[in-house]
C-alpha cells in the first residue's frame, strides 16, 4: 500500500518528516490538511489523528502520528541512520531534537500563539512577540547544548544529520519567519547551511510545497 503523509506545508512537524522520508528515499504522497481552513479538526482527519494534529503517515498499513514517534519508526523498520549506535550518542541527539520538539514547539504552536492573540487581544504584536521570546530563548539554549558532549562537526553530532537535524532546520526556518534574532548562534547557522546543501532538506522545503489548494 502507498505511503501516504497528511501534512501542512509550513508545519514544522511534518516538515521533519518530510526530511526524513527524503533521507530514506521513501516515495510518498502527499495528502495537504489546510490548518488555516481547520480542515485538521474535520472528521476524516480526526479519524487518522484523534489528537487533530500533523503528521499523520500511513505507512506499511498503519497510521503513525506524532513526528518524532514517526522518525523513530523510520529509524527502527529501515536502519535509517537518524541516531548515531552508541547509547549515548542516542541519548545526545535525542535531547537536541526534544529541546526542540517538546520546549519550543508545544509554546510556539498555531493553537497556542492564536489563544494568546485572544486573551491579549493585541492581534499580530501579541503573536510576533511570543514567538521571539520562546524560540530565541530555546535556541540559545540548543546552541550551549552543541558545546555540551563534544560530539558536533559538521552536523549536530558527528558528520552526518539525524534526527536532531530534522528538528532544528524547521525551527530555524520559523525563527526567520518570525525574525527572530539570530546573532550569536553560529554553529546551528553553520550546520543549518549544510543541511541546505543536502537534496532531502531542500525537497522538503515548505518553498517547494506552498499553501495547499483551496479545495483542500
Amino acid at each position: 500500500m502507498a505511503t501516504v503523509l497528511y501534512d501542512y506545508w509550513r508545519s514544522s512537524a511534518s516538515y521533519r518528516v518530510r526530511i526524513a522520508l527524503n533521507m530514506l528515499g521513501e516515495e510518498y504522497e502527499i495528502v495537504p490538511v489546510d490548518l488555516l481552513a481547520k480542515t485538521h479538526m474535520s472528521a476524516e482527519h480526526l479519524a487518522r489523528n484523534p489528537q487533530g494534529l500533523v503528521p499523520a503517515l500511513h505507512i506499511d498499513g498503519r497510521m503513525l502520528t506524532q513526528s518524532l514517534a514517526i522518525i523513530e519508526y523510520l529509524e527502527e523498520t529501515r536502519s535509517a541512520g537518524f541516531l548515531p549506535e552508541d547509547a549515548a550518542g542516542r541519548a545526545r541527539v535525542r535531547a537536541l531534537a526534544y529541546a526542540i520538539a517538546m520546549e519550543i514547539h508545544p509554546v510556539c504552536n498555531t493553537r497556542v500563539a492564536a489563544h494568546i492573540v485572544e486573551l491579549t487581544g493585541n492581534g499580530d504584536v501579541a503573536r510576533k512577540a511570543w514567538m521571539q521570546k520562546f524560540i530565541a530563548d530555546g535556541l540559545r539554549a540548543f546552541e550551549a547544548m552543541l558545546d555540551d558532549g563534544g560530539g558536533t562537526g559538521d552536523f549536530c553530532h558527528g558528520d552526518r544529520p539525524g534526527m536532531a537535524e530534522f528538528c532544528l532546520v524547521p525551527q530555524l526556518y520559523n525563527a526567520r519567519r518570525w525574525e527572530v534574532d539570530l546573532s550569536g548562534l553560529e554553529r546551528m547557522q553553520r550546520i543549518d547551511r549544510n543541511c541546505s546543501e543536502i537534496a532531502a532538506f531542500d525537497k522538503a522545503h515548505p518553498d517547494r510545497l506552498g499553501p495547499p489548494p483551496l479545495n483542500s
